[in-house]
């Protein structure tokens, strides 16, 4: 036994990276961590238990393949982040430029599996192409396939899945960040993409580079398909942690509330003086709901995509929420296409794991025109209000400014889809649309007519602009109060401690409804 358990120990050993020098050499030459080490420094010291170390693939001698293959290029196993158990996975690009084989498939399906059963977080550190060339062209395998896509399928919304993009990443990396919750990129070494240029040029002809056809700048700054750009790794695994800090560990698993004071603090007077009460003026949305969460807390998702839209996780009194709000910085706060798209995966992200949301409306409606048509504006902003009819947590909204038109319904204002609570600020104004354009689109003939158009047509707005105001918005019960913006997080506070954790459902007895995209 004691000569088993030795050999055992021997050829656990020659898997590490001090017994493959030259291999972590190269990979360091490339700016890059290794397998292990990305592990170590994602994880709670000493926590990582390795799961399938020893495949070793093929009918010849098992201590050759395993030279060739170490662990068939993907390291799997169980560990603890911040004390909470998850399942992680890390490719290895020195073994065949990270790509899948057979058996570091099976291990990336096992990993996803226990994940699944275990009800535990899945991170994945991706770094590779996609199906292994050498071991994929063969009917004989590749045709039965595997269900893993069918388990990530399986997986969503009952488990947070982070997939952390570290270096290529075309193909099979893509598809499963794409079905992901967090996805993070390495600005100048991280790719995402169906396929790499070489395939891209066999297939199409075209000749592009890898950073122009799937890096930080294009996937996550244009596309949003990645959540973050980061600097380097670390700054990756800190995002990581991060993220999962604000979820349970699975849909039915407890919150992550943290120990905050009671009573709850009022906000300081700076708050005032963020919001213009004049429409016309740009004010940081995010220095608002800075001072509304607890302090720090304020954890943003795809900042640098889509940036008229505002989604962030943050706390209330120690309890996770999820922030949605217009940035008047960009677009006036206007819904467009990518926003839509933003705005309604965020809202089904915190559906999924229980976070309660916030509304922060100030919103002058949607984008209009042939441009935004050509988005197919008109069912994407239908999936944003669709998330929010199907979404079952509790949820607030809050107009700060402007609450114009069907953006106004799109971010749950009044009792478009029966909010906790319903606030506004003095400064709020909600109408269904802008005044000037309401007024020159109704009233031209009027004001055209008068002696002096110009002044009759600004009497006209001025006489709208005193129907419009918060106070009438109270009046006509539309709203359930007006607030002190110095109050809000204690208001907020006060209701989603009253709040049931879900809301019956009050769908018919449908099968299932139908996404508009």
């Amino acid at each position: 036994m004691r000569q088993r358990i030795d050999e055992l120990e021997a050829a656990r050993a020659a898997l590490l990276d001090e017994a493959r020098a030259p291999a972590i050499e190269k990979l360091a030459k490339r700016g890059k961590l290794s397998a292990r080490t990305r592990i170590a420094r994602l994880v709670d010291e000493g926590s990582f238990s390795e799961v399938g170390a020893l495949v070793a693939g093929g009918e010849e001698d098992a201590a050759s393949v395993r030279a060739k293959s170490p662990a068939d290029g993907v390291v799997t196993g169980t560990a603890l982040i911040d004390g909470r158990p998850v399942m992680v996975v890390s490719q290895d690009f020195s073994v065949f430029g990270g790509s899948s084989g057979i058996l570091g498939s099976a291990k990336i399906h096992r990993a996803l599996q226990i994940a699944i059963t275990r009800g535990v977080p899945l991170v994945m550190m991706l770094d590779g192409g996609g199906h292994r060339i050498q071991d994929g062209q063969d009917a004989r395998h590749f045709a039965k396939a595997n269900t893993t896509f069918h388990d990530f399928a399986r997986a969503s919304g009952w488990v947070p899945m982070v997939a952390l993009m570290l270096g290529a990443g075309f193909a099979g990396p893509t598809n499963y960040a794409g079905l992901s919750d967090l996805v993070v990129m390495v600005r100048g070494q991280s790719t995402m993409g169906i396929a790499g240029p070489a395939l891209v040029k066999a297939a199409t002809g075209e000749d592009i580079d890898t950073m122009e056809l799937g890096g930080a700048d294009v996937q996550v700054d244009r596309q949003g398909i990645a959540d973050l750009g980061v600097a380097n790794e670390d700054e990756a695994f800190a995002a990581a942690r991060r993220f999962l800090s604000y979820l349970p560990g699975n849909a039915r698993a407890p919150q992550q509330v943290a120990a905050h004071p009671r009573p709850i603090p009022r906000i300081e007077d700076a708050l005032l003086d963020l919001v213009p009460i004049s429409t016309r003026k740009a004010y940081d949305v995010r220095k608002v709901l800075a001072l509304i969460a607890d302090k720090g807390s304020v954890f943003e998702l795809k900042p640098t995509f889509a940036g008229n839209l505002v989604t962030a996780f943050a706390r209330l009194g120690g309890r996770p929420v999820g922030f949605i709000a217009n940035q008047a910085l960009r677009l006036g706060g206007m819904l467009n296409s990518d926003a839509c798209d933003k705005g309604a995966h965020f809202i089904a992200l915190c559906d999924a794991f229980g976070l309660p949301i916030v509304s922060f409306i100030d919103v002058p409606g949607f984008s209009i025109g042939s441009g935004a048509e050509r988005t197919s504006l008109g069912r994407r902003s239908a999936k944003l209000i669709y998330e929010w009819g199907h979404a079952s947590v509790p949820r607030v909204s809050l107009v700060l400014r402007k609450g114009y038109g069907l953006g106004y319904y799109a971010m749950c204002g009044g009792r478009s889809f029966s909010a906790d609570a319903c606030l506004a600020w003095p400064s709020a104004e909600i109408c269904a649309m802008s005044i000037e354009g309401a007024i020159d689109v109704a009233f031209r003939k009027d004001y055209e007519a008068a002696p002096d158009p110009k002044a009759r047509r600004q009497q006209m707005i001025d006489e709208t602009r005193t129907r419009i105001g918060a106070l009438r918005a109270a009046e006509g019960f539309g709203v359930d109060d007006l607030i002190d913006p110095r109050d809000t997080r204690r208001r907020l506070v006060e209701i989603f401690d009253s709040t049931q954790p879900r809301r019956p459902l009050d769908h018919p007895p449908k099968h299932r409804s139908i996404s508009p995209i």
